[in-house]
């Protein structure tokens, strides 16, 4: 089995939200410090000695976490047309994190 290396960053964000369809308080607005956690699996190191450089996955978050700070995320695509629960969150924030680390 090849050695697997894992780098984790930890960071947050403020937003409101609201769920629609919801029965109960969480119907109106209202807002969270959301916390996250990225984590990163190599099998490889590269030539320096790191399976990823840990500025490329902080500022690929940080570019998706400045899309979420401090706004209503109702108003926000694709949460302007689904709600905003931390489950489509993080389905959204997945690919694109992907997509800016591969870049």
């Amino acid at each position: 089995m090849p050695a697997q290396y894992t780098m984790k960053i930890l960071t947050d964000f403020a937003a409101a939200h609201l769920l629609r369809g919801y029965q109960g308080a969480c119907s109106r607005l209202h807002g969270h410090n959301w916390k996250v956690e990225v984590q990163v699996t190599a099998t490889q190191l590269d030539t320096v000695g790191m399976g990823m450089d840990f500025k490329v996955i902080k500022n690929a978050t940080k570019a998706l976490i400045d899309t979420l700070d401090h706004q209503n995320l109702n108003e926000i695509p694709p949460f302007d047309s689904i709600n905003p629960t931390a489950e489509n969150i993080s389905a959204f924030s997945i690919p694109g994190s992907i997509r800016s680390v591969e870049q």
